[in-house]
């Protein structure tokens, strides 16, 4: 017993140390929203020459699937049951990334600007918010069971009659947590993925999103406890937006813009979307609840300049120039193994775990994850950030191998 509490005990002050070495300097470069400094890569001790070996693998290595983010998603999640797609989508560009060091833009390639879907790189953004309103102490503790929190939820619909005889004794409100299961998962569980959360939403049933292969498991079989199985699920994503929603009581576009977007300079180029029934009643106002990705359409679109930015907000801890935007608290828990999954924390916050994820990177480092593949890898002990949008998935470890092996200094820190 000992041993077990010394061996977590380690763990954490392991962890504590990850996340406390990456402590920057006053006088940090932050890029302004008009400009984004640019500079030589030999300026930075970087090797130019490994740098453009690097970049011509990604570039070579771009995704096969379509271009066609409509005809990518019939071609996969759309055989699945329920599987048809309910928000917008878009073709995407060329193969395209951007490398950041020091806050410095080090090389870009690829089509920086073009706003293109993220897919579950949205959900980096979702779990964001919830940050946010736990910051705001909007969610007092992460560990509280959500439907203790949520408010009565009408779905809007314009031709519904509230009068109808068929619908007489029935809830008129979407219920979340009726069921006994449901009424124990906490936010925590929705974000690390391990609610088994039991419903539908939004016209997709939990159980219709990567079914299980024995279609006798699909109604029928056992919960399991919240936080004990980690299990990738978009309808339960969704949920988790619609709760934020309930919570901040405005738009979570709206809130991402004013408390995020705008204080990093982003560009007002990127939208989040979510479905064409996904809209609720708050306030007298109609709202739309955002998806988390883009399984069934929908989600962020965004540019990779502005993916970027983000990524250089968590790099430094939360911090933007002198401003606090995301608290260390929050980032701490989101970059903490889950229980049922150690290289995830909440969605998506991707670890490399013991170098699970990516041998050829760091212990410590994190990556937001997207299909097609969008990647957002973020690594504090080399000060470096880099955003490949539609690289082949089984290369981007090779490719992350290649840009930390440019690092003159930074080399040494893959070990």
């Amino acid at each position: 017993m000992k041993t077990k509490k010394m061996t977590k005990l380690s763990a954490q002050i392991i962890f504590v140390f990850v996340f406390s070495i990456s402590v920057f300097a006053q006088g940090a470069y932050f890029p302004s929203a008009e400009n984004w400094e640019t500079k030589n890569p030999q300026n930075l001790k970087i090797d130019a020459a490994k740098l453009k070996e690097a970049i011509d693998f990604a570039i070579a290595n771009e995704a096969k699937a379509p271009r066609d983010q409509e005809l990518s998603q019939l071609q996969s999640f759309g055989r699945e049951p329920f599987g048809e797609i309910i928000g917008p989508t878009k073709t995407r560009g060329e193969m395209t990334g951007i490398i950041i060091k020091n806050g410095y833009i080090v090389a870009e390639w690829g089509e920086v600007f073009r706003v293109d879907m993220t897919h579950s790189v949205t959900k980096s953004f979702l779990s964001t918010v919830v940050g946010l309103a736990f910051d705001r102490k909007l969610i007092r503790d992460l560990n509280a069971p959500v439907y203790k929190e949520m408010a009565p939820i009408s779905v809007y619909n314009s031709l519904e009659r509230f009068d109808d005889a068929e619908r007489f004794g029935k809830s008129k409100f979407l219920e979340l947590f009726d069921t006994e299961h449901n009424k124990k998962i906490r936010w925590n569980d929705l974000l690390t993925q391990s609610s088994d959360w039991e419903g539908t939403l939004w016209g997709k049933p939990d159980w219709a999103d990567r079914p299980d292969r024995d279609a006798n498991n699909w109604l029928n079989r056992k919960r399991n406890e919240p936080e004990t199985v980690y299990e990738y699920n978009d309808t339960r994503v969704n949920l988790l937006a619609l709760c934020a929603l309930n919570i901040w009581r405005k738009p979570l576009p709206q809130v991402l813009k004013e408390n995020l977007m705008d204080e990093i300079g982003a560009s007002a180029t990127w939208r989040w979307f979510g479905y064409e029934n996904s809209y609720v009643l708050i306030d007298g106002q109609i709202m739309q609840s955002v998806s988390g990705g883009g399984h069934w359409g929908g989600g962020m679109f965004i540019n990779a300049r502005d993916m970027a930015r983000f990524g250089l907000l968590v790099e430094r801890n939360g911090k933007w120039n002198d401003k606090q935007i995301i608290s260390t608290e929050f980032l701490k828990r989101a970059e903490t193994p889950s229980a049922g999954e150690p290289t995830y924390g909440f969605m998506n916050f991707f670890l490399n775990t013991n170098k699970k994820l990516y041998p050829s990177a760091p212990e410590g480092t994190l990556a937001f994850l997207g299909n097609g593949t969008n990647i957002v890898y973020i690594d504090r002990k080399n000060d470096l950030v880099v955003v490949a949008r539609w690289i082949e998935n089984n290369k981007i470890d090779e490719f992350l191998g290649k840009v930390i092996a440019s690092l003159e200094e930074g080399a040494a820190s893959s070990n």
